[in-house]
């Protein structure tokens, strides 16, 4: 993290910790605080500087003050109307001892108007509206009514320095609190987007977001692979439900970077269970072969996993691989799901289930799509519930003589040869 952003999540807020509204009320308090403070010590140049003073350096206070409420108590909710109702009374007070609306007090309503709407989180509106239009209101009232009451300029230039100085001053702060708003929306914004794609393929994602809804795709061709650890149920017994969790977790966590490296798609898991697919949602021409080399990667990370566990873990992977026609689509309006469906998955289920712990078990069709580039061991054929006998093979690993393959004219294949070597 850069040194910049560290201060900025130090002063403000972590985003992924604190809520939005609490590092909305955190900045426009210290910058209405830090500000205010400097703004005193410019008061001493006015013509009434010591109460000039006082006002700025009072309020400027109390704006750290609920800063540090906010930022180190998390109070930020119960602080909102002692918030505005201290800004609208420092306003007042400047409005009679600071030339009125002739010196441009009146300009800083504004950015106090935009300091509330920032602010509201969930509060109805019109009541600080209308609490800000009554105060501005009643201020012009007073100053038409009764003009002694406004400490006014002893002269003409003194007049007109301050009211561009106010005018500065307010573009600048509503400058400052339009950039806080516009990219605390833009950060929260983009971490929205990273949640949606850690759920959603990416170009189902951006479907959903551009529609509302995504349409159903059927896909010709495309591979499924589900795994299941062998021990795990076993092993639930005898450790506690946090240690449990964080094994699977780390696991998983590796089979989601293999599933990345070799260019498959997460589809979900299901307590020990986990389900990929290869050539969806994007077409490609290597999807088995992929499929079957995340096979392998998970094999020898469950290996390395149970050796390195303290005690050493008794579990095993089966896994089971079949490629074919699907249908795939976002399924609930409320939790999307992105899923895949038809007689190929229900196939790569039976595969893993009649495999062996410790090996890639895969269909005859994939045998044809992949025994140029594996070494496959034949099963013959076996029992399958609701299919009857079926061909299967064993995964036992890469070709040697791949490696000195010549370079594939498809830019897929040369892809695909490197995660091989890579393996």
């Amino acid at each position: 993290m850069k040194p910049l952003l560290r201060l900025l999540v130090r002063l403000i807020g972590d985003p992924r910790l604190d809520p939005l509204s609490a590092r909305l009320f955190n900045s426009v308090s210290i910058v209405n605080g830090v500000l205010n403070l400097l703004g005193s010590f410019a008061a001493l140049t006015l013509p009434d500087p010591v109460r000039l003073f006082l006002l700025h350096f009072i309020s400027g206070s109390l704006f750290l003050l609920y800063y540090f409420i906010s930022r180190f108590r998390s109070q930020h909710r119960s602080l909102f109307w002692l918030f505005n109702l201290t800004i609208l009374v420092f306003l007042s007070f400047n409005w009679f001892w600071n030339g009125g609306s002739v010196g441009g007090a009146h300009y800083y309503f504004i950015p106090a108007l935009v300091i509330a709407t920032i602010l509201l989180d969930g509060r109805r509106p019109y009541l600080i509206y209308g609490i800000s239009l009554l105060v501005v209101g009643s201020l012009f009232s007073i100053e038409y009514l009764y003009p002694e009451w406004i400490t006014m300029y002893p002269s003409r230039e003194d007049r007109l320095m301050d009211a561009g100085g106010n005018y500065l001053f307010v573009q600048l702060l509503t400058g400052i609190l339009i950039f806080i708003l516009t990219n605390s929306l833009e950060f929260e914004r983009l971490k929205s987007d990273r949640l949606l794609r850690n759920i959603l393929p990416l170009t189902v994602a951006e479907e959903l977001k551009k529609r509302d809804r995504v349409t159903p795709r059927g896909y010709s061709s495309a591979t499924v692979l589900f795994a299941d650890l062998t021990g795990f149920t076993a092993a639930s017994a005898d450790l506690n439900p946090e240690q449990l969790i964080k094994e699977l977790d780390q696991l998983f966590a590796s089979f989601d970077h293999a599933v990345r490296a070799t260019g498959l798609e997460k589809i979900k898991t299901i307590g020990d269970a986990y389900m990929a697919a290869g050539g969806i949602p994007d077409e490609n021409q290597t999807h088995s072969v992929d499929a079957v080399l995340c096979a392998l990667r998970f094999q020898k990370l469950m290996k390395r996993h149970s050796t390195a566990s303290e005690p050493a873990r008794n579990w095993r992977l089966r896994v089971g691989i079949h490629c074919g026609p699907v249908i795939t689509g976002v399924v609930g309006t409320d939790k999307f799901v992105y899923d895949v469906w038809g007689d190929t998955v229900n196939t790569a289920s039976r595969m893993e289930s009649a495999g062996l712990p410790g090996e890639v078990n895969i269909s005859k069709d994939m045998y044809e799509r992949v025994k140029d580039f594996f070494i496959c061991e034949d099963r013959g054929l076996l029992p399958v519930k609701g299919k009857g006998d079926m061909a299967m093979y064993l995964v036992k690993g890469i070709r040697p003589e791949l490696e000195d393959r010549p370079n594939h004219p498809n830019a897929e294949f040369k892809a695909l040869y490197a995660r091989l070597k890579g393996l």
